[in-house]
């Protein structure tokens, strides 16, 4: 089959691989029919992380089952489903638990696995035509049948749930103001679920016009930072006090208005944006080790984060990746009854021949390049 492949830094490229099959009872395989490019595939595209050559990548999956084990219960050949990127067993005492993205049984010696993704777990990934799913009936996410809400239906793999899970994280309540930095499809899928959570005034970081034009379009207001400190732009339209709660959707390779990386540009500046006693939820990606680290500290995942004045302001935080399973049924249910429309970050459906060309263009941010969904067959 055909698949998107990591050879080097900024270069992948769309090989035969081979096909998936049945490995364990309880596995499935899946017929992609759209699966995406997300933001934190970009660090493995630019080679700060861990990440080897051959690896398949692609963590937002969806498509129809085409083969089933014969431990599989609940999902049959023909299903339409949609799979959280966390890879998960369901039984162990984090998954019972409801923290599906830290299972304790698909990746030894880590908390948590995924599809291709570098550190999870030896899963390939699903920007490809077909997709080996373990613990098929915990994993697979079963949809309405034919192709209605084919791209709504693929934010839940991960981006929506992230989104949601961010304003979790931050206890977003009814009439709050809420700060999110990072306008990319995690950010501003965290600002539409704060919104959908009754927050009162969303306040959107970034400096990526079309990023902010669509924050503004969904009701938020953009802040651009490249025009001055986004702390005190936001702490001059709240009275002085900055917002209830703030969201991080931008991660370790944050980068000031120079132009320089900083990595805990965004944590600090978000302390200073939020309220005393306010909450922060922590969803940009962070990592231990980064080869292209500006610093021998950043190298290794330790930041100069200002926890004096997250102590001295009696803030809270809240990290982690999102455990999809805890959101993605009911998300799929406001996306069905039609109270939710998470597609309207979709720019892009590209053949799955033309992902390299939409690695690159995406990685440099192009103008109107702001979710991209893959695509292995024309007509899906």
């Amino acid at each position: 089959m055909k698949a998107v492949v990591y050879k080097e830094p900024y270069n992948v490229a769309v090989e035969d691989v081979d096909d998936p099959r049945i490995e364990d009872p309880t596995d499935a395989v899946i017929r992609i029919t759209t699966s995406a490019i997300c933001g934190s595939d970009l660090h493995m595209y630019e080679g700060r992380t861990g990440a080897t050559s051959g690896m398949v990548f692609g963590h937002e999956n969806m498509g129809i089952v085409e083969e089933v084990g014969p431990g599989v219960a609940s999902i049959r050949k023909g299903d339409r489903v949609v799979l959280p990127f966390n890879v998960a067993c369901g039984f162990c005492k984090n998954c019972m638990a409801g923290n599906t993205g830290f299972c304790l049984t698909v990746n030894p010696g880590f908390a948590g696995g995924a599809y291709g993704y570098v550190s999870m777990g030896p899963y390939r990934g699903g920007q490809s035509e077909y997709l080996r799913v373990p613990f098929a009936d915990f994993n697979c996410l079963q949809l309405p049948p034919g192709n209605e809400h084919e791209d709504d239906f693929a934010m839940l793999a991960d981006i929506f749930p992230t989104g949601y899970h961010a304003t979790e994280l931050a206890q977003v309540s009814p009439g709050e103001t809420v700060s999110v930095f990072g306008a990319g499809p995690v950010g501003l899928m965290a600002a539409y679920s704060a919104m959908l959570r009754g927050a009162s005034r969303v306040f959107v970081v970034d400096k990526v016009p079309n990023r902010l034009q669509l924050a503004e379009r969904i009701g938020a207001t953009p802040v651009d930072f490249s025009k001055a400190d986004p702390a005190e732009q936001i702490r001059e339209q709240t009275d002085g006090e900055g917002t209830d709660k703030g969201i991080d959707a931008v991660g370790y390779q944050a980068t000031a208005r120079e132009g320089e990386e900083q990595p805990a540009l965004v944590l600090n500046t978000l302390i200073n944006s939020v309220r005393p006693t306010g909450i922060l939820g922590v969803v940009g990606l962070y990592v231990t080790e980064d080869p292209g680290g500006p610093s021998e500290s950043a190298k290794k995942g330790e930041l100069l984060f200002a926890m004096g004045k997250l102590f001295e302001k009696g803030q809270r935080m809240g990290t982690g990746q999102a455990n999809v399973k805890t959101y993605n049924r009911q998300l799929r249910d406001m996306i069905i009854a039609g109270r939710a429309k998470p597609s309207f970050v979709v720019s892009q459906r590209v053949p799955l021949q033309r992902a390299p060309e939409a690695y690159e263009r995406f990685d440099k941010r192009e103008e109107g390049w702001t979710k991209v969904l893959l695509k292995p067959r024309q007509g899906d």
